[in-house]
């Protein structure tokens, strides 16, 4: 079969079995590394080796299946980053279970909204997560079990540690290790099955559920991308596709990853002297956070910085060579959920701007998003891809709402790639809001703010924030005789969505929201109020 001209083609350099369990595939590579260090605390200082991620990972693979957890099975995490993590995910996998990672700042209206969809029999859940969103969970009739991490287990609950940690006293019956040599994941049909459901808000404003397939993450895991063998400080919530991919790719070529529950700047630097990171893993809003800060610590180890899950501008890479001496590339990619990691990686210095060529085993097209016809280098259009790491599809979808009829997804974002392959984004059809490394549907703020009885009509766009990267900002037509203020509405949102949701860039008094004669809001006609405001300053 002839490959086409417009197409932009990955090398065809990795081969992974249809049928491999990715639990196992994982379990399998960090055995490799079972003397290194795999884990940092970067608060507390405790390590954990890969041994430990392997070992605990296949004692609780046994103890879900004695509780009765069954191929297809969906199983939450709920939890700030912390070392349980990783063993969970490589352990419910390898269970033959479907892994679901869950916010734990859901609001409980947001949090039952993703749960629904994938409709967990258990949650593994850090204390923090629990106090949080215990009651949230419980009202829940399909969860049958909450499952803790840490010492203290409250009522009604199962502590991780009986059924991971083996131990005379363990109530779980968990006594002796399982040996890796005796050790067999459950069997699973690769192309077909199911290791994880993420969550992307797409186009439609309300999360889905994007399914991942272990053959989409194995294939992920085992690209040929090499870095240099340095030591990362991680910030990225592991739940985000972000941390979770770049943590795997990371601990399947044996990496120690250094980690932090949250970010503060001064915390972050000082973690970075201590251990001496040579790899930082970060959103923009950090870099930009770190570049601001004083310069009281040594970061002259740092070589190489990984960014993505926003826009990187020029800019701020600029400062980012000023603030880290040593630094070698700050490499950008694209990727989206629905591609379970990165569609394109950047390796070329002399390309800044560009997202990259494509990742192994990955075919990207641009179209007209009016006509679909393809088009050719340096013509913007709709990015479409094609590979063994795109997802299955939307849980409860059809295939052919989001795929075109060649097998492309259809990305909603607006790129184009030059003569030499490199992409570059310029723009998203997508209506998403990209605050920081989260996404922030406008339809969302839209439903809720038209249930302010003091708003008649309303538009929801992002403006561009030089350390969130888009704000959200909202257009209100007011009800008649209404005296409600900026700063009421800014609040009434506050109380009601998460932080990430926030009304950070205002909101605006109009006369009329511009809508399409089907009565689609027209964006594009408010961000150019937003423009002819500034121009007018």
């Amino acid at each position: 079969m002839l490959k086409h001209p417009n197409y932009v083609y990955g090398p065809e350099d990795k081969y992974v079995p249809a049928k491999l369990n990715a639990g196992e595939f994982l379990l399998q590579k960090i055995w490799q590394f079972r003397e290194t260090v795999a884990l940092i605390n970067g608060v507390t200082d405790e390590k954990m080796t890969y041994g430990d991620m392997a070992q605990e990972a296949m004692n609780l693979a046994v103890s879900l299946v004695r509780l009765g957890i069954r191929k297809g099975d969906v199983i939450a995490i709920c939890t700030e980053n912390r070392r349980e993590f990783w063993s969970t995910l490589v352990g419910v996998s390898c269970a033959g279970a479907v892994v679901t990672t869950v916010n734990m700042i859901y609001t409980e209206d947001e949090l039952k909204h993703v749960m629904d969809i994938s409709r967990p029999k258990l949650v593994f859940c850090s204390p923090l997560a629990y106090k949080s969103q215990a009651k949230n969970f419980r009202g829940l009739s399909y969860v049958k079990n909450i499952i803790v991490y840490g010492e203290d287990r409250p009522q009604n609950t199962l502590l991780y540690k009986h059924l991971a940690v083996a131990g005379p006293g363990n109530i779980q019956k968990i006594i002796e290790n399982v040996k890796y040599e005796h050790f067999e994941a459950v069997d699973v049909e690769g192309q077909n099955d199911l290791m994880l459901i993420l969550y992307s808000s797409g186009t439609t404003g309300l999360p889905k559920g994007v399914m991942i397939t272990h053959l989409n993450l194995a294939s992920a895991c085992a690209s040929k991308l090499e870095t240099p063998a340095l030591t990362t400080l991680s910030i990225t919530p592991w739940y985000h596709t972000m941390g979770l991919a770049t943590s795997l790719l990371g601990f399947v070529k044996g990496r120690t990853m250094v980690f932090l529950p949250k970010f503060e700047v001064d915390l972050y630097l000082k973690t970075l002297e201590k251990y001496k990171i040579g790899q930082l893993t970060v959103v923009p809003p950090i870099l930009v956070a770190l570049c601001k800060s004083p310069s009281k610590y040594d970061v002259s180890t740092v070589q190489l910085i990984l960014c993505g899950a926003a826009p990187l501008y020029k800019e701020t890479v600029n400062d980012v060579r000023e603030r880290f001496p040593n630094l070698t590339a700050v490499l950008q990619g694209y990727g989206l959920s629905e591609s379970s990691l990165a569609v394109t990686q950047n390796n070329n210095p002399d390309k800044e701007g560009s997202v990259g060529q494509a990742n192994s085993n990955t075919i990207i097209k641009i179209v007209d998003p009016e006509t679909r016809k393809i088009l050719g280098p340096n013509k913007e259009g709709e990015i479409c891809i094609k590979g063994v790491m795109v997802m299955k599809g939307y849980i409860g979808k059809k295939r052919q709402d989001d795929f075109d009829e060649e097998g492309f997804y259809k990305t909603g974002d607006i790129g184009y790639f030059d003569d030499e392959k490199y992409l570059y984004i310029v723009d998203r059809l997508k209506e998403l809001i990209k605050y920081k490394a989260y996404q922030v549907a406008p339809a969302e703020l839209e439903a809720l703010l038209l249930k302010h009885g003091a708003v008649r009509d309303v538009g929801v766009i992002g403006i561009p924030h030089a350390s969130a990267g888009e704000v959200p900002l909202a257009f209100v037509v007011k009800q008649p005789n209404s005296d409600v203020t900026e700063a009421d509405l800014i609040q009434y949102v506050a109380g009601r969505l998460s932080n990430h949701k926030h009304l950070r860039g205002g909101v605006r008094f109009v006369d009329m929201i511009p809508k399409s004669l089907t009565g689609k809001i027209l964006r594009k006609e408010l961000r150019q109020m937003v423009k002819s405001r500034k121009s007018k300053l």
